[in-house]
């Protein structure tokens, strides 16, 4: 019976370490992160924890409380954005909007699920590489993007801490954990 359950604490235990290398077609590749966020935004400070489910077609973005509760659910399609915070529900048509009327601060989302994942999107951007030809800068759509940190040293590992500043706005992104086509 221990032997079981020392089995079990093992595959429980690997199965939540961090994925550290890409998938193939990463770009398109629907995934799922956990991690944290802190924001800096016109003086104020906020963090949060973070999980974010992205889909070809959508996403759903959960910021956490201290305890895990969440505090605020993000949620786009091609038809509609939508904010729920507490009892409050916002939608509108473009979710960046939807989240500069309510949080008064925005993330690009169409760049971002590229950033994450240490690429550029598909329009121009400036580029800094490592010696390994991993990001280091990207600055892109009046974003730069700095990569603090990678889950280890290859060169198709993951970021795992990232940087990303426009105007009055910072936000660091810590990911703790990737999940590749979840449900």
């Amino acid at each position: 019976m221990i032997r079981y359950l020392l089995i079990f604490l093992l595959l429980s235990g690997c199965a939540s370490q961090p994925a550290a290398i890409r998938p193939m077609q990463s770009e398109s590749a629907p995934f799922a992160m956990n991690g944290r966020i802190s924001i800096k935004h016109n003086g104020t400070r906020d963090s949060a924890g973070l999980r974010w489910v992205h889909q070809a077609q959508s996403d759903e973005i959960l910021l956490l409380t201290p305890l895990g509760q969440t505090a605020a659910r993000i949620y786009r399609d091609a038809g509609q954005a939508t904010l729920d915070e507490g009892d409050r529900h916002y939608s509108d048509s473009d979710v960046e909007a939807l989240m500069m009327q309510v949080l008064g601060w925005r993330l690009q989302l169409d760049g971002l699920h590229h950033w994450i994942l240490g690429m550029a999107a598909e329009n121009d951007a400036l580029l800094e590489r490592d010696g390994l030809g991993r990001l280091t800068v990207l600055h892109q759509d009046g974003w730069e993007v700095r990569y603090l940190n990678y889950a280890d040293d290859k060169a198709d590992s993951l970021p795992t801490r990232l940087q990303l500043s426009r105007e009055n706005l910072q936000v660091v992104l810590l990911i703790d954990e990737w999940e590749w086509n979840p449900e």
